[in-house]
């Protein structure tokens, strides 16, 4: 399989970024595309809603659906795959991108924080990967895809940010153990994560601003490489931690250049979890 034509993919916080170029990769094979989070409102300090990303999904050749839904809430989460299925018959991928970020150490990260990051990330990334299950059953070469890094077991990662590290860690805890349970279902579950860092807000206002975006790479690496794994087989490539690079290196693309946000400038900066 090569193409996303006609499939029903549910991508949660596609409202903007790497779900957003995610949605606009699969929008443009004619896909069905599930806008799942939580800005239906412009908000002051970040880009997209969920309206405007459907209409750049619709404008790139999909179709699209708008859902407002904040997945810390179950019936939330019910209620948008319900529409996603009643609209399009179906429900074919579920993207977990949905994330919330707070790189501070254990002092500095307050209980509520806290409990948004794992509320989010972990526990989100669980309740919505469920909710679709059922439907996943019933599609042909169904994919679950998280957005989290490699199980890079390295306590030096852990320490700047703990709180925030396991919680993205479960999601990569997630889709391996998701992948060994639905197995026989023929579900795949796979995680993907950047080599460097991805010019998006959450970079500009955490990891150093314009400077780190002239050091970065566009999301659209990142939606290329999730195009990759949705398009192969779900029976066979299944329980992998994935690296953006990797795996375009894999299906032959060789020249990343294009990707970066500025050709041709200094050394582009790893991302968190990666050596």
């Amino acid at each position: 399989m090569t193409t996303l034509a006609g499939k029903t993919v549910f991508i949660t916080g596609a409202s903007r970024g790497i779900g957003l170029a995610i949605a606009l990769r699969a929008a443009r094979d004619g896909a069905n595309v599930a806008v799942a989070a939580k800005t239906s409102a412009p908000h002051p300090k970040l880009p997209g809603t969920i309206h405007t990303a459907a209409e750049q999904i619709r404008q790139a050749g999909g179709r699209a659906l708008a859902l407002e839904c904040d997945i810390r809430f179950e019936q939330q989460i019910e209620a948008a795959v319900a529409r996603t299925v009643d609209e399009f018959g179906g429900i074919d991928i579920c993207v977990n991108n949905a994330s919330a970020i707070s790189l501070t150490p254990t002092l500095k990260t307050d209980p509520k924080r806290y409990d948004l990051m794992h509320q989010i990330n972990g526990r989100g990334t669980f309740l919505v990967s469920r909710a679709c299950i059922a439907h996943l059953r019933g599609a042909v070469n169904p994919h679950v895809l998280m957005l989290s890094p490699p199980l890079n077991l390295v306590p030096a990662w852990f320490a700047p940010y703990p709180a925030y590290a396991l919680s993205k860690y479960s999601m990569s805890i997630y889709a391996m153990a998701m992948a060994e349970e639905f197995r026989a279902d023929g579900i795949a579950f796979n995680s993907l994560w950047p080599r460097t860092i991805i010019a998006t807000a959450a970079v500009r206002n955490l990891l150093g601003g314009e400077e780190a975006i002239s050091r970065s790479r566009t999301p659209q690496i990142v939606a290329d490489a999730a195009h990759a794994i949705l398009t192969s087989n779900s029976r066979e490539f299944t329980g992998r931690h994935c690296i953006d690079e990797e795996v375009l290196l894999g299906i032959g693309v060789t020249d990343l250049e294009h990707y970066r946000t500025l050709p041709g400038t200094g050394a582009l900066l790893p991302d968190l979890f990666v050596a």
